[in-house]
């Protein structure tokens, strides 16, 4: 009765000042009339837009149709509590402060609702004048935090990283060596796992360098033949093979001036190697049928997603030419070494494809973010982009559910690559493979192997053994799946 009291006294204030401009939208969550009309006469007595509803449930619809500034919620409340309430504000709408109002007894649960996300919290009975400043402070946060976001976009787009998403601690060593590296011409070897982006990386050299206004100069090395990679790296003469009509210029002169990329280069012959080799040495080339020199000055960037090191050992690449490659080594993540990055790349990914589509969705369900968050990514980013594509195409509503990703069996409501779900034994693997469709195969025979790795600590001879799999086999489904134990490079 104490809170009713002030807000009467303080609304019979309010109501003889002169009202502002409304600036800001303020959705009030609490199951309590009195509390609901009592909060939104103050607020509005500021000249805040104000809306109410009586549940987390209905506050939840709403947010899925209208954009807030701000959420109060009550803590206590019947079938949706304020905390199930925080939860959603995060997943729907990740930068909207969420201020929750709550009894004494509740402080330190609303403490405990701050670590997770929630702006602040105010305890009952409280004043209108505390109510205001709580409310100020959390959207004058969220306004400071807005513009360091927009500063931070506009940082990321001049040096170059604008198609790299992620702010996690691993990612930010990535850009603090590629912003070292783009100043010199030092070779580079990134090396990732498929999907991790490497030739983003890449890009981001060469665009943060001196050389950004010459080409950049991509070539898949595993996508050409032999012969075919040696003609176009260095070009041919007229007449020097049989179809050689004309004279070719190669990618290494086309580049010349600016940044050569090739993409899978433990791809290349040892032949071929070899020329490569030289070319780097004396910063020379010489076309194929030709016999003059011609000088190259290029910025060669190389990526892989194998171990040179060990392919060198084994005889299948030059040692002499990793090490002229491996000047400035760039390791990129996997995503599930950086999973702080998914719930970014999932709104990036949200927006890209709702405006290519043409769809209105608004975010994604609770239970399907904390499978996303959880899942173990074997195609990194790229998967992640594909499911994500995939769920707005699917979509029926204005929210990705879980029939939208794809990944669950007709027959069983259940997701197969959830961690609970994720087969034990080479039975229970197979038995599962029956029932999933072709995109999602790779996906649960990676979650089965780490996962079996992960109970043995990483031994293979004691995974393979639990599993019922010989340890040959068990090792060939690492290797096929790009696995490899914890600490090798």
């Amino acid at each position: 009765m104490i809170f009713i009291k002030y807000m009467v006294a303080f609304t019979t204030d309010i109501q003889k000042r002169d009202k502002l401009m409304v600036h800001d939208r303020l959705l009030i969550v609490d199951d309590e009339t009195v509390i609901r009309d009592g909060l939104k006469r103050i607020l509005e007595g500021e000249s805040f837009d104000v809306e109410t509803c009586s549940s987390g449930f209905h506050a939840i619809e709403i947010m899925q149709q209208h954009d807030f500034d701000l959420i109060i919620t009550d803590l206590k409340m019947p079938g949706m509590s304020g905390i199930e309430v925080l939860k959603s504000v995060r997943t729907l709408q990740p930068d909207i402060p969420v201020i929750l109002i709550t009894g004494y007894a509740s402080v330190d649960t609303a403490v405990e609702a701050m670590k997770n996300g929630a702006a602040d919290y105010i305890t009952k009975p409280f004043t209108p004048d505390l109510l205001l400043e709580k409310v100020r402070n959390a959207l004058s946060q969220r306004t400071i935090s807005q513009e360091e976001t927009h500063l931070k976009e506009e940082i990321t787009l001049h040096h170059g990283f604008h198609q790299f998403i992620g702010n996690s601690r691993e990612m930010q060593k990535v850009y603090h060596r590629i912003m070292h590296v783009a100043a010199t011409n030092s070779t580079v070897l990134i090396t990732g796992e498929s999907g991790t982006g490497k030739e983003l990386a890449a890009r981001a050299i060469h665009e943060n360098s001196p050389r950004k206004d010459k080409p950049f100069v991509a070539v898949d090395c595993s996508s050409l033949a032999e012969t075919l990679l040696e003609s176009e790296l260095f070009g041919h003469v007229k007449g020097s093979f049989t179809g050689a009509v004309q004279t070719k210029t190669g990618l290494f002169k086309i580049a010349d001036g600016g940044t050569l990329f090739l993409d899978e280069v433990s791809n290349i012959s040892l032949s071929t190697q070899a020329k490569l080799l030289r070319a780097l040495q004396e910063r020379k080339i010489t076309p194929i049928g030709g016999t003059q020199l011609v000088a190259i000055d290029i910025h060669l960037v190389a990526a892989t997603n194998k171990n040179l090191k060990t392919m060198s050992h084994e005889g299948t690449f030059r040692e002499d030419l990793f090490f002229r490659l491996n000047i400035i080594p760039i390791e990129l993540p996997p995503l599930r070494d950086r999973k702080q990055d998914i719930p970014i790349l999932i709104r990036h990914f949200l927006k890209k494809y709702t405006v290519e589509i043409g769809k209105e969705i608004r975010g994604v369900a609770p239970d399907v973010m904390s499978f996303l968050e959880n899942y173990s990514y074997p195609g990194n980013v790229r998967e992640l982009e594909n499911m994500i594509e995939r769920a707005v195409v699917l979509a029926e509503g204005d929210i990705i559910r879980n029939a939208d990703l794809e990944l669950w069996d007709s027959s069983d409501s259940a997701p197969l690559t959830r961690i609970e779900r994720i087969p034990v034994n080479m039975e229970e693997l197979k038995e599962m493979k029956r029932h999933i469709r072709d995109h999602a195969m790779e996906s649960l025979e990676s979650a089965f192997v780490r996962n079996a790795l992960e109970r043995n600590n990483w031994n293979v001879t004691r995974a393979a053994e639990e599993t019922g799999i010989l340890r040959p086999n068990f090792q060939g489904m690492m290797k096929k799946l790009g696995i490899s134990i914890k600490g090798e490079h």
